[in-house]
């Protein structure tokens, strides 16, 4: 086949990959009906693209590469049944598989019998065509880590008898919950990273394609919309997240001039939509709060007392000492830090283990006048995160205090 351009880069290989592996391992799960296997083929197909994609060039049709690629690797493999090699046998190209054909491989990848740690792998692997050192490597595990989840998670489901459909409705509510909690941690991770690496972009893409695709495939569920409009607008900030130097910048110094706008603007259409369904959710509470940031012209614009309402709504649906901190992080801004350090230190049992309890607690120590105190807050901050963004940010408060 040729190619439409002498070499690809890598972001144009990972979003072709993304799009067409997960159409192909959604066909042949279905028409072979062993999920291990098809997601092994596709693999094969995945590792042969990447080894000749970059220096021959992204084929014009890399749909019909890859299946043709995964077809032979099966029929040419001795270890498979006859009754597997006839299926393949029959398969042509082209395969166009349902809608919800995809939607059913989310959902048997984010199936609750599998741990969460599982359901990201295969996630990753399957449905975003990532082979397993990537993955590895995006998470900072080792290879072999992964590979032993991976293989666990294909062991469930077959020995499990996890069935390859979108649940039913009584399931639904669950089951996409599962499904959007994989997302959100997945973008997470990407955003700002927990291990010792400022962001990792190719994660963030990846929750972000993830979403925009679940949100295709399931259109009028509120949910699904207010966590592709979360991710959306904090996208639409990257560019004024890190300076050159690579050092990340805190909201209140970024450059709001780089923002995109025209994305923070289709992100707020979309949490609109959603919110006229009078359903509201977790991640439409996320995403409106977001919003406020993302549509204040400047940090003295911000509407804090919207703010500590919408924190208060999403206490009241999905209480977390996490939102409890943010919460009072919001209440600094409308009652003061006196009031705010009150709420903190109801806190300080579940959140000890956490950085960013500790950074609040300097930030409001400090504007209280207790400097000594505030020093120890940053230093706790400091020895429990592995991020180096924020390291740097609280060596540097720990410079100037």
């Amino acid at each position: 086949m040729s190619a439409q351009r002498p070499e690809a880069s890598g972001d144009q290989l990972a979003r072709v990959l993304r799009q067409h592996a997960s159409q192909l391992a959604a066909s042949l799960v279905h028409v072979t009906g062993d999920f291990a296997a098809a997601e092994d083929l596709v693999q094969d197909a995945v590792v042969a693209a990447l080894q000749h994609w970059p220096t021959e060039g992204i084929p014009q049709r890399p749909d019909a590469w890859l299946f043709t690629v995964a077809r032979r690797r099966g029929l040419d493999s001795i270890r498979r049944e006859a009754n597997y090699r006839a299926k393949l046998a029959q398969l042509q190209w082209p395969v166009q598989p349902a809608a919800d054909e995809r939607l059913r491989l989310i959902f048997t990848c984010c199936h609750p019998a599998l741990s969460r740690s599982a359901q990201i792998a295969l996630t990753l692997r399957v449905v975003c065509g990532l082979t397993t050192t990537q993955v590895a490597r995006a998470f900072l595990v080792p290879e072999m880590t992964v590979a032993r989840r991976i293989s666990r998670a294909k062991r469930k489901i077959a020995d499990a008898r996890i069935p390859y459909r979108v649940p039913d409705d009584d399931e639904l509510g669950a089951r996409l919950t599962e499904v959007l909690a994989v997302i959100y941690l997945l973008f997470n991770e990407g955003y700002l990273s927990t291990s010792e690496q400022a962001r990792a972009r190719d994660l963030a893409d990846d929750a972000d394609w993830l979403a925009s695709l679940l949100h295709g495939l399931m259109p009028g569920e509120p949910e699904v919309a207010g966590l592709l409009a979360l991710i959306r607008l904090h996208r639409a900030r990257e560019a004024a997240r890190f300076d050159q130097g690579g050092r990340l910048v805190q909201l209140e110094h970024q450059d709001r001039s780089l923002w995109d706008r025209e994305t923070i603007a289709d992100a707020t259409r979309l949490l609109a939509r959603a919110a006229r369904q009078h359903y509201p959710g977790p991640y439409q509470l996320q995403a409106a709060i977001v919003a406020c940031h993302a549509e204040a012209g400047r940090w003295q614009d911000t509407d804090w007392e919207q703010i500590v309402v919408l924190y208060d709504m999403l206490l009241h649906l999905a209480p977390s000492p996490v939102t409890r901190l943010h919460r009072a992080i919001a209440l600094r801004y409308t009652a003061g830090a006196q009031a705010a350090m009150s709420e903190l230190d109801e806190l300080g049992d579940a959140l000890s283990g956490y950085h960013l309890y500790h950074a609040s607690r300097a930030e409001f120590l400090r504007e209280l006048g207790h400097p000594a105190r505030a020093r120890a807050a940053d230093r706790a901050a400091l020895e429990l995160t592995a991020n180096p963004a924020e390291q740097a940010v609280l060596r540097q408060r720990l410079t100037w205090a």
